[in-house]
This record gives C-alpha cells, structure tokens and sequence, in this order.
C-alpha cells in the first residue's frame, strides 16, 4: 500500500504543454512566418544559451521568459510588460487546448481514489495572469493552490514546500512532488517530499512513474 496522500503538482511544463511545444500555435496566433519562434530550451539545449544559463543557475526561470517575452514583442511590434501578455496573445481563452491529456487522466484516477490534489507554482498567475485560471476548469479540483506570485517565496526555498504541507497539514513523505525543473526537485527532496522529476520530452514516461508512486496502476495493465 502506497503512504501517498496527496500529490503536488507545478504546473508549467507538468500540466499544461510548454511554449516551445507549441511554436507553431504561437507563430500562426501572432502572424508571424512558420519558424520564427527557434529557441527550444530542453527540446534542444545546445541551440538555446538563454536555457542553458537557466540551467547553470545563472538566471532564473523568470528571467529567461521575461526576456523571451521582450523578444517576441519586439517581433510584432507590442509593448509586452510580463509573460502573461505573452501568453494572452497566444493560448487567448484556449488555455484548455494546451494542457496535457497524461495529466488529465492521472488527476481523474487520483480523484477517484481519494488522493488529494495541490498545486505549488513559481509563478503560476505571474506568467499566466489571474484570468487563465477560469479558463482551466479542472483547477477547481484542487483543494490547494500556492503561488509564489503572492506568497514571494520561491522554489527550491524550502519554506515553499513547507508552506504547502503545513495547508495540507500532512507530513513530506505523504506527499508526492512532481516538477520539471531538477533544482526544485533537488529542494523538494530536501524538504522530504516524495518526488518525480518531470521529463517534458518524454510526458507519458513521466505520468507512469508518477502513477507508480502514488499506488495507481499503469493505463491499459492490470
């Protein structure tokens, strides 16, 4: 029997698709020419050295995307302030569209075992705007959101995990984490949490360790 409780999801990259996965989307959204939009970040580090020094900790998450967001308004001509005018302008009211089919069926078969849900974000409302979440109705199975937009308390701070399962008022090894990025995954192990370092190039794979941790069969085995 599995001691999981709760899972505790980040949420760009893990439940909805990222925006290199959806260049083409954005580039017909903005009228730009197919091919525009090049910069990859996992899907090909070696051509991204914005990704790369993310990676190398020399900026942060926000900071690449701030600076994604200045190029791509430069290139049509806009005047964006934040990653939520960016996004805005290519998901609009489609937000349901980019989100991870995987994930869906893993929150439904969650549900239906009594597993709870959370969400612990960096910058979920800071990058997406307070208005995508009525466009995600899914949210409202969440009995948690924590988001650093108004806590300013960042992942892999230890006091972010510890903010979230003070809410949830379980112990770390309750909880499963899961998270695209390796250095909240490293602070999340650190806080004691259970985790999975989600692979946004291999989503299925993700899913299914996922599930194997929270005590749920794999789709289509018995």
């Amino acid at each position: 029997m599995t001691g999981i409780q709760a899972v505790v999801f980040d949420f760009g990259g893990v439940i909805s698709r990222t925006l290199f996965e959806t260049h083409a989307l954005s580039e017909a959204a903005l009228g730009l020419a197919p091919g525009t939009l090049s910069w990859r970040g996992p899907f090909d580090p070696q051509s991204d050295e914005l990704w790369r020094r993310m990676q190398a900790d020399e900026i942060s998450e926000r900071d690449y995307w701030t600076m994604r967001t200045r190029e791509v308004a430069r290139l049509v001509g806009k005047d964006w302030q934040n990653m939520s005018d960016f996004v805005r302008a290519v998901r609009g009211t489609n937000a349901q569209e980019a989100i991870r089919p995987e994930f869906l069926t893993f929150i439904r078969d969650l549900k239906a075992t009594g597993i709870r849900l959370a969400l612990l974000s960096n910058e979920l409302d800071l990058f997406y705007g307070a208005k995508f979440r009525e466009f995600l109705p899914f949210l409202t199975d969440f009995e948690l959101i924590c988001d650093a937009t108004y806590t300013k308390i960042l992942k892999p701070d230890l006091r972010a995990y510890q903010e979230c399962l003070n809410a949830l008022q379980l112990a770390p090894a309750a909880c499963l984490f899961i998270d695209d990025q390796q250095r909240n995954i490293i602070g999340a192990q650190a806080a004691g949490l259970v985790t999975v370092h989600f692979d946004v190039v291999a989503p299925q794979a993700s899913y299914d360790v996922a599930r194997k941790k929270a005590g749920l069969q794999l789709r289509g085995k018995k």
